[in-house]
């Protein structure tokens, strides 16, 4: 049995060394690969490394070259600049060289001539000016006429075609509406128990009644809103059939309420039609005034579309800010209608214009168009111009009439600065004045001393007028109750 383990015992330890050395003679094999694969990596390593260095030389090599070349032009730009800088060092010394000759020329002459230079140069100008004095003279001579003659052709070319663009048509100034009545009854209704109802409709609308020719109501007041505001009234109280006082009073009121919003059209309407819109609505409500607001027997809408379609024109032709023109043309009586305060319409005007913030140019034009300030631009000019063109026209202006409004308005203002009164109305042309006053104000008493005032003050402000001036003040009282049914 021990010989059985010792011969497996044997066989085992064969065979271990049989693998030990099949294990060796690989291990051989691999080292002597790798030893292969090193070599074979190294000598390729080495070869990649020569050709690198062949390479890294051949680039310094052209680098080198470069360097060499570039050396070479900054040397050559070196030389070149050098050259280029005793060159100008060379004109400069020549400049100056015959700066210092020219200096020693002209030194020399004006020892010679005995004058310097300054006196040469006059005297050689005035040598030849006289030789072309006789012909310069000629020839501004014939340009001055031929511009003379151009610019007289061509201004009257430009302010007939302007006038040309603003022909509208005129409506006659009247100071009377008539109304034709239904029958000669209604005069009767119109006129009231012992004159109570005509009473009333002149206190409310200020206006004087006429009713003496057969068939017809004759309306006088120089104030035309006054007198449509009167027509329309009594067209309706007439076509209504109740004429009595409070009716009266609350057809004038409802009649002036249609006529407020007639005007603010009217306003519109002149605004649209010179081409500016998008006006404040108290500005456009102020225009419209200009309806029934006449400016020398001219109405102020016909005036003012006439004016600044003229206007317009001409800035077309001058090459003027078009815009500017059509609100300074447009704007530029606006003081005529601005009735809450004293003073000039063109003072009323700017104020006006300043309020509501217009552009400094067209408040220029407003306040230079009677020529109270110097012009201060070409459209202050322009709007100046046409506003001449415009009420200079022959038959476009009445200057009686103006002076009648005036005189009117004064009369009117001497009642209405007095405390206590509500309205003052002139009437029969300024013969009559009627005063209404607040009776819980003023009484009875006051009344009378107040229209003593009123004439005093009257014949102060007018050392001559055609006739008399009759003074009535009207104190009336009212109770009124209403049922609650």
């Amino acid at each position: 049995m021990l010989q059985k383990f010792f011969k497996k015992f044997l066989s085992i330890k064969q065979d271990r060394e049989n693998l030990l050395n099949t294990v060796k003679k690989q291990a051989e094999e691999i080292v002597i690969k790798a030893r292969s694969e090193a070599l074979k990596l190294r000598g390729e390593a080495e070869r990649k490394v020569g050709e690198t260095a062949s390479a890294a030389l051949e680039v310094e090599k052209r680098l080198a070259k470069r360097e060499e070349q570039l050396e070479e032009k900054e040397n050559l730009v070196n030389r070149e600049r050098q050259s280029v800088a005793d060159t100008r060092n060379h004109f400069e010394r020549l400049k100056k060289e015959v700066e210092e000759k020219r200096t020693e020329m002209l030194q020399k002459l004006e020892k010679i001539a005995k004058m310097t230079k300054n006196e040469a140069k006059d005297l050689l100008l005035r040598g030849w000016e006289d030789k072309l004095k006789e012909e310069i003279a000629k020839k501004i001579k014939a340009a001055e006429e031929e511009m003379k003659s151009t610019a007289e052709d061509k201004a009257k070319s430009i302010l007939v075609d302007a006038m040309r663009y603003g022909a509208t048509n005129y409506v006659a100034e009247y100071t009377l509406s008539v109304i034709n009545l239904p029958s000669e009854d209604f005069k009767g209704r119109i006129i009231g128990k012992d004159g109570r109802n005509i009473r009333a409709f002149e206190i409310a609308t200020g206006v004087d009644v006429d009713l003496e020719e057969e068939g017809v109501i004759r309306l006088s007041s120089f104030d035309a809103a006054r007198r449509e505001i009167a027509r329309l009234s009594l067209e309706r109280l007439i076509k209504d059939g109740r004429i009595q006082p409070a009716r009266i009073e609350e057809i004038v009121k409802k009649t002036k309420e249609d006529v407020d919003k007639d005007i603010f059209r009217a306003g519109e309407d002149l605004a649209h039609r010179v081409g500016v819109f998008n006006l404040p609505a108290e500005i456009t409500q102020t225009l419209g005034r200009f309806k029934y607001r006449y400016s020398y027997g001219q109405n102020m809408i016909a005036h003012t579309l006439e004016e600044t379609k003229i206007g317009t024109a001409l800035a077309h032709e001058l090459g003027a800010d078009v815009n500017i023109i059509k609100l300074g043309c447009l704007l530029h009586d606006i003081g005529k209608v601005v009735t809450d305060k004293e003073g000039s319409h063109v003072d009323l005007g700017v104020e006006f214009l300043k309020k509501h913030r217009f552009p400094q140019k067209v408040i220029d034009c407003v306040a230079s168009h009677h020529e109270d300030i110097p012009f201060p631009s070409i459209e202050a000019v322009i709007v100046y111009i046409s506003d001449a063109i415009s009420g200079g026209r022959p038959g476009a202006r009445h200057e009686d009439f103006e002076e009648y409004l005036k005189r009117i308005k004064t009369i009117e203002d001497v009642a209405k600065t007095k405390k206590g009164v509500r309205e003052a109305y002139a009437l029969q042309a300024g013969r009559e004045l009627r005063v209404i006053v607040k009776p819980d104000e003023i009484t009875d008493d006051e009344g009378t001393m107040m229209a003593e005032k009123i004439k005093e003050e009257l014949e102060s402000k007018f050392d001559v007028f055609p006739g008399q001036i009759k003074v009535t003040i009207i104190r009336e009282t009212r109770a009124e109750a209403t049922t609650k049914i």
